[in-house]
């Protein structure tokens, strides 16, 4: 038992001192650094080719501040039954006409009509406010396409279809929507 006690102290004492040694082991060193040495020459700038663009999508730049003018009279539909009509006219960031009815499959409908509606907000973003219920339907353009969207419009859809409405965009150059 005794000769056990011995054998198992002698490895921990070689294996402590195998980590001392390589504790104390020094690091490789690091390659000299360079002195730049005093030059007679006058600095002279090196040219950089300049970064190449990145390819992929182009980023959309900022929106700009400018009256919204779209005419869109169209419907739309996905493969799994989520679909909807719209008509939009706005001339001026003044909006002329809006109907909107979004059909939500297994929820729902939503629906949006101007006469329900008063413009609140024309520019950056055309903004209708609900007469008495506080929806908010928010118009902006994003490129070609003008995004409609709806905030706190619960009481304009049936019962559970609001949380699965999207924004409706419309496309400026053909009047398509999705």
């Amino acid at each position: 038992m005794i000769r056990r006690h011995q054998a198992f102290a002698s490895r921990c004492l070689s294996w402590l001192a195998a980590m001392i040694v390589a504790a104390c082991a020094t690091p490789e060193k690091a390659p000299p650094v360079a002195t730049e040495e005093p030059s007679h020459a006058p600095d002279i700038a090196v040219a950089r080719p300049a970064p190449r663009p990145l390819k992929g999508p182009k980023r959309p730049g900022p929106i700009p501040v400018r009256p919204l003018n779209v005419a869109a009279e169209c419907s739309f539909r996905d493969e799994a039954g989520y679909g909807g009509s719209l008509k939009l006219a706005v001339q001026e960031a003044r909006v002329q006409d809006f109907d909107a009815a979004v059909h939500i499959p297994r929820r729902g409908m939503c629906r949006f009509a101007l006469k329900d509606f008063q413009q609140t907000r024309s520019l950056p973003n055309v903004e209708l406010s609900h007469r008495t219920n506080g929806c908010i339907v928010r118009m902006w353009e994003q490129g070609e396409r003008v995004t409609v969207a709806f905030q706190q419009c619960e009481h304009m859809c049936t019962a559970g279809a609001y949380p699965y409405l999207w924004p409706i965009l419309a496309d400026r150059q053909d009047g398509s929507c999705t």
